[in-house]
């Protein structure tokens, strides 16, 4: 059984698209005479972590050793990611780029309530990480796993080459998808898309039992060691290999209010990256991603979960 001094043994290398996460919290009092929007009298900022520097925060915040490479521009918001970094314990493998800017979202909370996210992002003329593949290939020998998270914001449109070289090392590759266009993530240890995003790739399902036959489809087509299915309020399901044989394991949602699921995806792989690293078992790591997921989503924004809060979850 996992145990929480073993977590910190993981060492996981995060490889995706790094964004800032702003908020803007406000109380609302009356309705604009200028049109027919709340009013929100801002009376605290925050930033965070966000996109694939989210996952590594959550990494680190469960003691793991967490190493993010990713891109960001030479501005303001790139500048507060690095300060973030450092604040949270991880390595700090980020590549400045002048051609780029740093990928922002904007909320803006009202009474606890997120009342407008405004996305500033534009997407790169070109994928600087594959320009560091040398540096991507150094790293790997010092990790026992890699999460390759993709935002579909251009940072990994070269995803296969570091799966093959993350495969070739003995380096598990987890990778968060987006997208439907999935041959890319060919070879990779283990895929996580949520509901919606499997349903985009696959089609609808009448049955459980349809649905069990698409995934192991997909899986086995994409040479998948794992496939993940996260489906929110009706848990997570697991489609493997057992003994040559296709497995499906299943577990249900923690029952608890859902306040937030803003960055959920990013605490599920990020837990799920760190128990693997640690030793557990697939079916054990699930069953510790699905209790950190479900802590996650009662908490407000890109938030983590500690090894303290995971471990006194499954021991009250």
């Amino acid at each position: 059984m996992l145990h929480k001094e073993q977590l910190k043994k993981s060492r996981v290398l995060v490889v995706g698209d790094v964004m800032l996460d702003r908020y803007w919290f406000g109380d609302v009092e009356r309705i604009s005479p200028e049109a027919p929007v709340p009013v929100v009298r801002i009376h605290q900022m925050e930033e965070r972590l966000g996109g694939a520097a989210n996952v590594a925060r959550n990494i680190s915040a469960l003691g793991a050793q967490a190493t993010l490479m990713g891109v960001v521009g030479q501005d303001e918001a790139g500048r507060s990611i690095r300060e973030l970094l450092a604040q949270s314990g991880i390595q700090d493998q980020v590549f400045d780029d002048a051609q780029a800017k740093t990928t922002v979202k904007l909320r803006v909370i009202g009474r606890q309530q997120q009342l407008l996210r405004a996305d500033f992002e534009s997407l790169p003329d070109r994928e600087v990480l594959l320009e560091k593949r040398d540096q991507f290939t150094a790293l790997l020998p010092k990790v026992q796993a890699v999460v390759l998270s993709d935002y579909g914001k251009g940072g990994l449109l070269h995803i296969q080459e570091m799966i093959a070289a993350a495969k070739a090392q003995g380096v598990m590759a987890l990778v968060d998808p987006k997208g439907d266009e999935y041959s890319r993530y060919q070879g990779a240890t283990m895929l996580t898309p949520n509901r919606t995003e499997f349903m985009q790739v696959v089609g609808r399902w009448q049955t459980e039992s349809e649905m069990t036959e698409k995934a192991h489809r997909l899986r086995q087509s994409l040479g998948l060691a794992h496939l993940l299915v996260t489906r929110s309020e009706e848990g997570m399901t697991l489609y493997t290999d057992s003994q040559g044989s296709p497995l499906r394991c299943h577990v249900a949602a923690q029952a608890r209010e859902v306040f937030d699921v803003s960055g959920a995806g990013d605490t599920v792989i990020a837990t799920l990256a760190v128990a693997l690293s640690a030793g557990a078992t697939v079916q054990e790591a699930m069953q510790v991603a699905n209790r950190a997921g479900g802590i996650v989503v009662g908490k407000l924004g890109t938030a983590t979960v500690t090894a303290d809060e995971l471990f006194l979850e499954r021991n009250p």
